[in-house]
């Protein structure tokens, strides 16, 4: 019994470590995705302006 509970404790050692390690890849996903969503959100922003100032200078407002 004593074999099967160094086992499994062992077992729950090693889950544990590598939740912590899922845990860790996860933040580190996450602070991608914030920095990926400003550069893309920027980028929208900069062409939804470059069209606008194409438009008023085709309809001669500029």
């Amino acid at each position: 019994m004593e074999a099967r509970l160094a086992t499994v404790d062992a077992a729950l050692e090693h889950v544990g470590r590598e939740v912590a390690d899922v845990k860790t890849d996860v933040r580190s996903l996450r602070d991608q995705a914030r920095t990926d969503f400003r550069i893309t959100f920027t980028a929208i922003i900069a062409v939804a302006l470059g069209l606008a100032g194409l438009m008023a200078k085709g309809f001669h407002w500029l």
